[in-house]
């Protein structure tokens, strides 16, 4: 397993070793030895398996009061998956990460605490299971809109599917101290 630092260094890429052959492939997608020594931490309760079709956006979402901490895969078709900086002491703070995580890259990426999180769809497809080391809870769940125009982010989409909850989302200009990570 490759671990390595993307623009925002608390947000980790995973790249793990694929060995293909006649049959298709083998990978070890987790071994918490090996994330620990990338200082993620090993303490996941909780999994979550997605299925979307293509143009869909998820997110972006965040809990404050029982934050998260993610392990994200696309185990089947292609996403764009980001992760933009709540923390409001970090310099990156409103500053965000898109990775591209498939079937065949096999990458994953580890979204800290402190980050909102959301994902596009770009093939017909796609099948997202990520690890959570807090437990979902609804009363702390915040969100950011998926178009804020502070934050600019290119979903790679040309007719966005949203939930009828993330299109009401705030803006990012209109979060409050309450709603940030300080």
């Amino acid at each position: 397993m490759k671990i390595k630092e993307s623009r925002i260094a608390a947000v980790k890429i995973i790249e793990p070793r694929v060995f293909e052959d006649d049959r298709g492939y083998f990978l070890e997608s987790f071994r918490s030895e090996v994330l620990a020594e990338a200082g993620i931490p090993p303490a996941f309760v909780q999994d979550n398996i997605s299925r979307s079709y293509k143009n869909t956006i998820r997110g972006l979402h965040y809990q404050l009061e029982k934050p998260q901490a993610k392990l994200v895969q696309c185990i089947k078709g292609e996403i764009l998956d980001v992760a933009v900086d709540v923390r409001k002491s970090s310099k990156s703070f409103g500053n965000y990460v898109a990775i591209k995580l498939s079937e065949e890259n096999h990458k994953q990426v580890f979204i800290p605490e402190g980050f909102a999180h959301g994902f596009s769809v770009l093939s017909d497809e796609a099948i997202v299971h990520y690890k959570c080391t807090s437990y979902y809870h609804k009363e702390s769940e915040r969100g950011i809109r998926w178009d804020d125009p502070i934050i600019r982010i290119n979903w790679d989409v040309s007719r966005p599917v949203l939930s009828e909850k993330d299109q009401k989302q705030p803006l990012f200009t209109s979060l409050k101290e309450n709603d940030v990570f300080l």
